[in-house]
């Protein structure tokens, strides 16, 4: 047996320096420092080579990872059979291995590998069950102590399957995450990852098992050169490095310098900020050194801030809202602070005294598209074009997407740094302590006007893996953070790079970010995008996690959508739809979502015109597109499907089908799934719209008929905020939808910049018809849109969006004014709502509910019904169990500034019949004291 230790090793570093003879004046201070500083710490490139170090050897370049380390000792090859041969070459920083001729070359070593003589662990057999079948491979006994392997992991390795006479029949890595986990989990249980900092000491401490050597460099400011480095040591039984300095460096900058064996690039050093990142200097070019429980870094009562309670999840009614939307275009606010964290704390401008009025009428949350550190918007010197040109015109489009990688805009949904503040939005990017300041100052602000404040986060992927420069994690332990498929290529189903949720030390890293962000920042509720790509245990155990930290329940919700390389649980049981039921976690429901507004997300060419929905003409208000032979029965169906959003999508709650028959809501049909998919009604999120695809306005635009008024345009807007705002669950609310906006319908506006996501928070413009939108999502339509930008009959005035904004606050009045429109339970759900006007013989137009407030905490009725007419004419229809009773309209509708005076004037009950009016076009609730 040959198996032979590498030349370096990681266990024999010497402690990192605290006290040496040499003084320099750091950060203002005089402090011990080392007698000299790391060229790489100032290098041009962010990555060089090892000093030393063999240069990769092109032989070996293009081997892939297709086997898989199932825990440090034991190993699959798929596809491969069993046998002898089986060999583990390894290299250190001086070697190469090289296959020449069929033969292995310039290795340090190597392990022979017999097959393992008993089955994974059932843990290990789940974890990996997506791995196909092959050959299962153990290390020998002697290769398998701790310090061995903590050597052996830092080392190249290539697996070859070799004949009797030591030809390679074959050749592959192996991906490694299974062995770190294995042998490195005790690193889960490490509570300070990242820089702590006092008046004594500076520590510093990263995960980065499989380098063999860190250090850190240390800078008074994002520009300037290295004032001092010093040596890390790591713990071999955890992987992780630790460099502590006998000085206060709060106030500085740091990056570490990684040593690490990167296939296909060889052994490099790696200049990186900490993935731990509570902040940055511009560009994220180097991570700060701070204590976020600092004074200087807390503004004035930070530590008396309170988000308003919230009883329940199903209490909120929330409003998504992207921080530069919300303040670039209000003149109102100081030019300096539009676009930023500090335009939240004008109360007296137009955007804050429209949030605040409708807190007041009953919008309990703001939730903050991306806020982290993301890495698409140039925090100094971006620019805003200033588009102009007709309303079909493509010159505004051409502007933005020549601007597009130098402007001020982006969603945000590209991770730099999970856990620090985006700095774009800081009125000083290039000063760490600032932006953590001005952030808490935003949800203070919000807090104060009476919302809570949730965040988006987005723990699925990354910006960028491999060796680029804005890789922050595969730069310090490659191919471990990311998720890989089975040739040890990084999975980009997300649209960008995968993260491994399901690898510990990446959950990890996002449950400890998200307990910062609830903790240190007082965020109230989290969002998580593309949730369904991440495990359910590791959701729940996030939600223990902030339960404990925070000493409440904080909501969870997020996007469960199945597909890609996880779909159907291949990998693990996924964070989606209808794997969530029972975990308390809520996921966006589509199914309403689909039957509301009309067809699906991914529609284009005629079907935008063709697939109405409920609200927007489906069979009873035909378009010119809309197929002839489109039967009622299409109506009912989506009729059904509204009724499974107002039911709250429980799963066994019974209702009348279209076709006469009782079913729970999970016998009913969507696409293929069971419409009613959750345990409780705090697992679903209800909505017609978010920041993705069209606004509700825009693709009404496209669904009524193009003669359809403005004013009965902001009618069917109105019946579509009214679905969510009735029906049990969460309400969600994309900012702006009370106000008719559009985005010139454009469907992807995440790089489209400020022109195409205005918002006027005055009334006096929606920005329908200022441009054709950006080509390339939706130049493939530009026959269908350009035509109905250029109608200036389609363009509301101010006064219909008043009527919008009004009518709107009416509905969050009516939602706050009863927890019967938010019950607790599945159980009070399956109790008190009863639907009417069901089964064959219904109004199809027209959905009818009963809520019974008997005893119910909160209720402030005995009695309620609510009605949707989303007909273009009068509709009656009969309630059971309301004949001999009394009704009157709800107060709301009563108030003498209802913005709506068609209930008032002319809905109507009958209690002799049972039975009520209810005007074209509109929703309404009648009460019972």
């Amino acid at each position: 047996m040959d198996i032979q230790t590498p030349r370096h090793r990681v266990c024999s570093f010497r402690p990192a320096l605290t006290a040496v003879v040499a003084v320099l004046w750091v950060l203002g201070r005089p402090v011990s420092a080392a007698p000299s500083i790391e060229p790489a710490c100032d290098a041009p490139s962010f990555q060089t080579a090892v000093p030393g170090a063999a240069a990769p050897a092109q032989g070996a370049l293009d081997i892939e990872a297709e086997a898989i380390w199932l825990d440090h000792t034991t190993l699959r090859w798929p596809g491969m059979r069993g046998g002898d041969g089986f060999r583990l070459y390894r290299a250190g920083a001086r070697d190469r291995i090289v296959i020449r001729e069929g033969r292995v070359a310039g290795a340090s070593g190597f392990i022979p590998l017999s097959e393992a003589a008993a089955a994974p662990s059932p843990a290990i057999a789940a974890r990996f069950s997506h791995v196909g079948v092959g050959v299962t491979l153990a290390l020998p006994a002697v290769a398998k102590s701790r310090v061995y392997a903590a050597n052996l992991f830092a080392d190249d390795m290539v697996l070859v399957k070799e004949d009797a006479h030591g030809v390679v029949e074959r050749a592959a890595r192996v991906q490694v995450a299974g062995a770190l986990d294995s042998l490195y989990a005790s690193a889960a249980a490490i509570p300070d990852f990242g820089v702590r900092a006092s008046k004594r000491q500076t520590t510093f401490k990263l995960w980065a098992p499989t380098a063999t050597r860190v250090s850190v460099c240390l800078y008074r400011d994002g520009k300037g050169i290295a004032n001092r480095s010093v040596l890390a040591r790591k713990d071999v039984s955890t992987g992780a490095w630790r460099a502590s300095i006998s000085a206060d460096f709060r106030g500085g900058y740091f990056a570490y310098l990684v040593d690490v064996f990167v296939p296909g690039s060889g052994w490099v050093r790696n200049r990186v900020t900490d993935p731990y990142s509570v902040s940055l200097t511009t560009d994220s070019a180097r991570s700060f050194i701070a204590e976020l429980d600092d004074a200087n870094l807390k503004p004035a009562g930070w530590d008396l801030d309170r988000a308003p309670g919230l009883p329940s999840p199903v209490d909120m009614t929330i409003y998504e809202l992207h921080v530069r939307d919300f303040s670039i275009n209000d003149a109102s606010v100081p030019a300096a602070h539009r676009g930023r964290y500090l335009a939240f704390t004008r109360h007296d401008s137009h955007g804050m005294r429209h949030l605040s009025s409708m807190a007041r009428a009953g919008l309990t949350d703001v939730h903050l598209l991306p806020v982290f550190d993301f890495a698409t918007v140039p925090e100094s010197g971006c620019i805003t074009p200033d588009p102009q040109g007709p309303a079909d015109g493509e010159s505004q489009q051409a502007a933005v997407e020549m601007a597009k990688d130098r402007d001020c805009y982006n969603w945000g949904y590209d991770p730099y740094h999970y856990t620090a503040p985006e700095g774009s939005y800081a009125s000083d990017a290039a000063d760490g302590a600032i932006r953590v300041r001005e952030f808490r100052q935003m949800v203070q602000a919000l807090h104060k006007t009476g919302l809570r404040v949730g965040m988006d986060v987005v723990y699925n992927h990354t910006t960028a893996s491999g060796q680029k420069l804005k890789s922050i994690l595969d730069r310090i332990v490659p191919g471990y953070y990311h998720r890989l498929d089975k040739r040890g290529r990084v999975e980009t189903s997300t649209c960008c790079d995968n993260t491994a949720t399901e690898n510990l030390m990446m959950e990890k890293l996002m449950i400890d970010s998200v307990v910062t962000w609830a903790t240190q920042y007082h965020i109230d509720s989290f969002r998580f995008d593309l949730m369904g790509h991440q495990p359910r245990p590791a959701m729940e155990r996030l939600r223990s996690a902030l339960r404990k930290a925070v000493g409440r329940e904080i909501p969870l919700i997020g996007e469960g959508w199945n597909f890609g390389e996880v779909a159907d649980g291949r990998r693990f049981v996924q964070a989606s739809q209808l794997s969530l039921s029972g975990s308390g976690i809520g996921t966006f429901s589509d199914r309403t979502r689909d039957a509301v507004r009309g067809g699906g997300p991914a529609d284009n060419g005629a079907e935008l015109l063709s697939r109405q929905g409920f609200i927007n003409g489906l069979a009873y208000d035909r378009n010119a597109s809309a197929p002839a032979d489109l039967r009622d029965n299409e109506l009912l169906k989506a009729a059904d499907l509204v009724r499974v959003g107002l039911a709250g999508t429980i799963r066994d709650f019974q209702m009348e089908n279209y076709a006469g028959r009782v079913l729970p809501l999970s016998a009913i049909d969507y696409a293929g799934q069971p419409a009613g998919y959750v345990a409780e009604p705090a697992e679903v999120v209800n909505y017609v719209e978010n920041h993705d695809n069209q606004t509700l306005y825009d693709i009404n635009i496209f669904k009524l008929p193009v003669a359809t008024t403005p004013s009965e345009r902001a009618r069917v807007q109105i019946l579509g905020a009214a679905v969510t705002a009735l029906s049990q669950g969460i309400a969600y609310f994309h900012a702006g939808i009370d106000l008719l906006r559009s985005k010139s319908m454009d469907r992807n506006s995440f790089d489209s910049g400020d022109w195409f996501n205005r918002i006027d928070w005055t009334g006096r413009e929606n920005y329908f018809g200022t441009g054709a939108p950006p080509r390339q999502d939706n130049g493939r339509d530009y026959a269908l849109i350009k035509p109905l930008l250029a109608n200036p009959l389609l363009r509301p005035a101010p006064a219909d969006i008043g009527w919008t904004r009004d009518a709107f606050r009416d509905l969050l009045r009516i939602r706050h004014s009863s927890t019967l429109f938010r019950l607790r339970t599945a159980a009070d759900i399956r109790k008190r709502l009863v639907f009417a006007n069901t089964g064959p013989a219904q109004v199809p137009t027209v959905i009818a509910a009963r809520l019974d407030g008997t005893g119910y905490d909160g209720a402030n009725f005995r009695e309620l019904v609510y009605l949707i007419n989303v007909d273009t004419k009068l509709q009656r229809v009969a309630v059971g169990g309301t004949s001999g009773k009394t009704f009157a309209l709800h107060p709301v509708h009563l108030r003498p500034d209802a913005a709506d005076t068609r209930p008032a004037a002319l809905a109507r009950f009958d209690p002799q019949a049972g039975e009520f009016s209810v005007p074209a076009r509109t929703a309404l609730v009648f009460v019972r004291h």
